[in-house]
């Protein structure tokens, strides 16, 4: 079963710099645009906007890229 998010969550994941932590922003259930990308999101595999704790950088991941801290 896949781990779902919801707004408020803090979470963490691998990125160039290494492990970044931050908090889910907005779930997205379709299909979205971000930064020029359309990232495929659906209600059984939702894609979440994450805020870093440590930059305020926003970034757009799927759920499997995520760990619940």
């Amino acid at each position: 079963m896949k781990t779902k998010f919801k707004v408020g969550d803090q979470v963490s994941w691998n990125s160039e710099a290494g492990r970044v932590s931050g908090t889910v922003i907005r779930v997205h259930t379709k299909d979205f645009n971000y930064k020029g990308y359309i990232h495929h999101a659906s209600e059984t595999d939702p894609q979440y906007e994450i805020r870093s704790n440590k930059t305020d950088h926003i970034a757009a991941h799927k759920g499997a890229a995520l760990t619940k801290i």
